[in-house]
């Protein structure tokens, strides 16, 4: 397999994708766009520390890498350590999160398969926040099994696993 182009041209590796199997399907010729470079969604109290710009994304599940990095295929590393192996992927921003949390038919129905993949969040890491108390945070969308969707978020200081994936543009 392929590595997926990133800035620098570095690879993933095989191991590091998780899932990439969807099951979306399209109406005719729709197309579902995200403004990627559009200033995105600002919880109340919070302010964003960086958002990485990334363009009109045409929205299509089999585009979307779900990945792990370092520590985290066998136990468990800070976020701040994933940032810093994110910096040079293809990272998707949490205006993909929004979109997809207002258009909840185009989530594939793997990524709430949580018990059997041992994955319950999907991590937007092309912004990143600043909380009310200064901490740094993360969203990701997460499964609420049969009642649909929300976001969450989880800060940079915490420990993150297995069942924490980032999302990844693939080409």
């Amino acid at each position: 397999m392929e590595g997926i182009p990133t800035k620098n041209n570095a690879e993933i590796e095989k191991e590091d994708i998780v899932n990439t199997d969807t099951n979306v399907s399209k109406e005719g010729n729709e197309k579902f766009i995200i403004d990627c470079d559009a200033d995105p969604f600002v919880p109340e109290g919070w302010t964003v520390e960086e958002h990485q710009k990334g363009g009109q994304f045409e929205f299509d599940a089999t585009r979307i890498n779900l990945c792990l990095f370092g520590k985290q295929k066998s136990g468990l590393c800070k976020g701040n350590e994933i940032r810093k192996g994110l910096a040079d992927r293809p990272v998707l921003n949490a205006n993909v999160l929004d979109y997809l949390l207002a258009n909840p038919q185009l989530i594939p129905w793997q990524w709430s398969n949580i018990w059997e993949l041992k994955r319950d969040d999907v991590y937007f890491w092309g912004t990143i926040y600043h909380g009310p108390k200064g901490s740094l945070f993360v969203r990701c969308l997460q499964s609420l099994g049969r009642h649909g969707w929300c976001w969450s978020c989880r800060s940079l200081d915490d420990d993150w696993g297995e069942n924490h994936t980032a999302a990844l543009r693939a080409s």
